[in-house]
């Protein structure tokens, strides 16, 4: 027997409709958020870091590339990892390739960052096909100072980052064997946005965004949000090329 329930047009009518009420409510909520975000206070970056790149070393103004709004997007891929950057990391990488002609023309850079070096991080662009600046945090504390990772000694305060290192569930299991590294160092990465702007000179940093929240997911994961099945619950994913099929 199917799991979804069989009913009329009228019954699916109503159910839509009322639906549709919370989509309105969630959708004005969404709206006070934006304000909300836009109005959170930017705050000038004091400290000089500089970036290993594809096309040499570049400070974190230089990394603007002419426009004044930078987003980045750091894809859990540390120094540990072996095999690879996170599965999920890399789904909603393989998304952002399209948006880069727009969000250019909207004054706005976007850019990946990992902390793995920068001949892995070469390597792993080219293996995926992504077009996108791909820049390596290697060696410095820009990762550390914005919270998209943890030190060792910083992670083993965090009572929920050593429960899944002790008692780690089967898919998670899986993930370390994907990435090639132990949870350990693993789970020390941050998938996060972060956004910067340049004004008069001086960099600001704007916002940052981490997991579980929804925009740090991939972005196939808000189409199948609108498809008729529900996904498993368990959060496995798989890179493009690696698929067990």
């Amino acid at each position: 027997m199917p799991e979804h329930r069989i009913g009329t047009q009228e019954e699916w009518q109503a159910a839509r409709d009322e639906l549709a009420k919370l989509e309105a409510e969630h959708a004005e909520q969404n709206k006070t958020i934006k304000e909300k975000r836009l109005a959170l206070p930017w705050v000038p970056v004091e400290k000089e870091y500089e970036f290993a790149t594809d096309s040499g070393t570049k400070t974190l103004a230089e990394l603007f590339d002419g426009r004044s709004q930078l987003l980045a997007y750091n894809i859990m891929f540390g120094p540990d990892y072996t095999l690879g950057a996170c599965p999920g990391c890399t789904g909603l990488a393989d998304g952002l390739d399209g948006t880069l002609v727009h969000l250019n023309h909207r004054d706005v850079t976007l850019i990946c960052l990992s902390r793995a070096p920068m001949e892995r991080l070469s390597a792993y662009k080219q293996r995926m096909g992504w077009q996108f600046s791909y820049v390596s945090t290697y060696g410095t504390d820009f990762a550390f100072d914005f919270g998209l990772a943890m030190t060792e000694e910083q992670a083993q305060q965090i009572p929920e980052v050593t429960e899944m290192i002790d008692n780690p569930p089967g898919w998670l299991e899986e993930w370390s064997h994907q990435i090639g590294a132990e949870l350990k160092d693993g789970l020390r990465e941050n998938p996060s946005w972060i956004a910067f702007a340049l004004e008069d000179g001086t960099v600001c940093h704007t916002y940052t965004v981490a997991a579980p929240d929804p925009f740090v997911a991939p972005y196939f994961s808000s189409l199948l949000d609108r498809t008729p099945k529900a996904q498993p619950a368990e959060p496995r994913s798989w890179r493009k090329d690696e698929y067990p099929d």
